[in-house]
């Protein structure tokens, strides 16, 4: 391999495919130094869900599942490239939480985690023509404030259609960081891609400055 560009600490040949249109993921990978390029999965993840619903297995894999699936999606549709598939699911009480739907929808689930822990699963999956190459999931567990009725329709009012974005209906890097009073967890596990075990993995694979 040549010497590694000074301008820059991504040196593979090809950018990193991430199979997502998630705006936050991309913009994590970006700052972190990586080339980046996102391809829409396409795949049916409440088809993938159904299933796994009544099978009794932990949330936590369910992430894993819908994070390998779109890595492998994609990496058939882009031979030899190196694809990204990640996913995140919420936990309370055994119960899973998806994106609200509606702003009613949000503020019935904001209501449903008041003053309880709740844990977000995150999950990250690297494919390469069909076949997942690397796969992590991290967890962060975090305490919502027992939360007044007046203060989550002010609280939605005030963020507007972003509290629709998240699959807990916040964003800890910005107004939501005041429904918390403890957050134990990975920053980027909280914003939906642990970061660094994917950072390592691609040093590894020398598409990274190491």
């Amino acid at each position: 391999m040549s010497e590694p560009d000074p301008a820059t600490l991504w040196i593979a040949d090809q950018p990193l495919v991430l199979a997502s249109t998630s705006r936050t993921r991309r913009n994590l990978l970006e700052a972190a130094g990586i080339a980046v390029e996102t391809r829409q999965p396409g795949v049916d993840e409440r088809a993938i869900e159904e299933p796994f619903s009544s099978s009794g297995a932990p949330i936590e894999d369910l992430a894993s599942l819908l994070a390998r699936e779109k890595a492998l999606a994609v990496s058939r549709r882009e031979p030899g490239r190196l694809v990204l598939g990640a996913d995140q699911t919420l936990e309370c009480d055994g119960r899973q939480f998806h994106k609200p739907v509606d702003i009613a929808a949000a503020r019935n689930q904001l209501a449903a985690l008041s003053g309880k822990t709740h844990h977000l699963h995150s999950a990250a999956a690297l494919a390469r023509d069909g076949e997942v190459v690397f796969e992590v999931v991290s967890t962060a567990d975090l305490d919502v404030r027992p939360l007044e009725e007046a203060f989550v329709t002010r609280y939605v009012e005030v963020v507007g259609d972003s509290v629709l974005s998240s699959v807990g209906g916040y964003q800890v890097e910005g107004a939501g960081v005041q429904l918390f009073s403890r957050i134990n967890g990975d920053h980027f596990t909280i914003l939906g891609l642990p970061l660094l075990p994917v950072l390592a993995f691609l040093r590894e694979e020398g598409c990274l400055a190491s």
